[in-house]
């Protein structure tokens, strides 16, 4: 089988990495890729015509569709009229991530255990808002926002000044509201699904603020860890029945037909655990840590939801835990200098994974192109060594500015 992945981050090269290890994998592109991904094919992913016409052109039997960006853009609908199947939702399935108001009325409608809302128009409305809920307030901005469009505020004043620089930031036409703030902790709980069968991955808890101890702005993820101790099989189950189970018999009852990874990142409070938002695909970084844990064919299942013959069988959990430390550019969420040459990758450990999320090949030389640059994941028996030996990995790297958070997998 020819498989494509669409993306060029680490969670594509992670995807990448998985599907090889299939033994129906014939090839398998990314497209566009990255400096540590191979081979790549340049096409623009939310270009739905033009990856249309590269799955044509490299006789693709499927196409994961990795971030949520094309899959707002109609990718897997335009795919629909070819031969190459894609694991993915529609664009109107995906609006569960690409329209947090659509998604927040979804779960009222559907009795899904989430934050209370409200629609304000103005900063007025935003203080009635913060004051009802204790003087603390959610700030979400409706589309992507590549996980930076919500803001925590503590006082009426932070939240009135964050409703405002949203609305400047964002499209005119593009919502903005408000959410009661929720106190316990957060996880990410994603499976693989046809809408009906699923799946349930290894549960993973990202670190979204740049430093240590959660100080700082929020960023894509600067690493993950997987699985959860403290998600316990007993309230595992309880996300299966309340949140889950739900989610998936609202989408059917709307005839809406989702097919792909689907992702809750919850938090957990004293009532149980509560939606905070949904994703439409793999998280980056959980899947870096979630992926090198699965047992069994996943090329096998992702196959299987697309032509809709599949059981929920055939992947679990393995054993063992994985920690997944992302090393970023200096001065990332911000402003930074791309261009920096990588070096000591080869003194690695050779059981321990790199997957690359912003690299570019200049000749031999291997330069950093974006923000989160490489994703260092190690696996062990235990939590406490999978962290130790992702950091003595981790110091083994080297390029200029390189920054990463020194407690990733150390919250709970």
């Amino acid at each position: 089988m020819n498989v494509g992945v669409l993306g060029s981050g680490g969670r594509e090269h992670a995807l990448a990495w998985k599907l090889a290890q299939s033994a129906r994998a014939k090839s398998v592109f990314v497209l566009p890729g990255n400096g540590g991904t191979s081979p790549n094919v340049a096409v623009c992913p939310t270009d739905a015509e033009a990856v249309a016409a590269a799955c044509e052109r490299l006789s693709l039997d499927l196409l994961v569709v990795g971030g949520e960006e094309p899959l707002a853009a109609g990718v897997v609908d335009r795919l629909a009229t070819t031969s190459t199947l894609a694991f993915g939702p529609t664009a109107a399935a995906a609006r569960v991530e690409s329209s947090k108001l659509w998604a927040k009325r979804f779960m009222e409608r559907h009795g899904i255990p989430c934050a209370e809302h409200a629609e304000v128009a103005t900063t007025a409305e935003v203080e009635a808002a913060a004051n009802r809920w204790g003087g603390r307030l959610v700030v979400k901005a409706d589309g992507l926002a590549a996980g930076k469009g919500v803001v925590v505020c503590d006082s009426p004043a932070r939240a009135q000044e964050a409703w405002h620089e949203m609305r400047r930031s964002r499209p005119a036409d593009e919502p903005v509201f408000v959410e009661e703030p929720l106190d316990g902790w957060e996880v990410s709980v994603l499976c693989v699904t046809d809408g009906r069968a699923y799946a349930v991955l290894p549960p993973a808890q990202d670190h979204k603020a740049v430093y240590d101890g959660d100080r700082g702005p929020n960023t894509g993820g600067m690493g993950a860890f997987a699985p959860v101790p403290a998600l316990g099989a007993e309230a595992l189950g309880v996300v299966r029945r309340t949140i889950l189970e739900p989610t998936l018999a609202g989408l059917r009852s709307e005839g809406i037909k989702y097919c792909g990874f689907l992702y809750l990142g919850l938090m957990v409070t004293d009532e149980g655990p509560k939606v905070l938002e949904y994703n439409a695909r793999l998280g980056d970084p959980e899947a870096e840590a979630v992926l090198p844990l699965l047992r069994g064919d996943l090329l096998d299942a992702m196959h299987a939801c697309c032509e809709g013959t599949w059981d929920g069988m055939g992947i679990s959990a393995g054993d063992g835990f994985a920690v997944d430390v992302v090393l970023a550019s200096g001065g990332y969420p911000g402003a930074f200098t791309a261009g920096r040459e990588i070096v000591g990758l080869e003194s690695v450990d050779p059981d321990v994974l790199v997957f690359h999320g912003a690299t570019r090949r200049d000749g031999d030389r291997l330069l950093t192109s974006g923000g989160r640059v490489l994703h260092v994941v190690a696996r062990a028996d235990s939590l406490d060594e999978a962290i130790d030996r992702a950091y003595r990995n981790v110091d083994r790297i080297r390029f200029a500015g390189m920054h990463a958070r020194r407690d990733i997998g150390r919250r709970l």
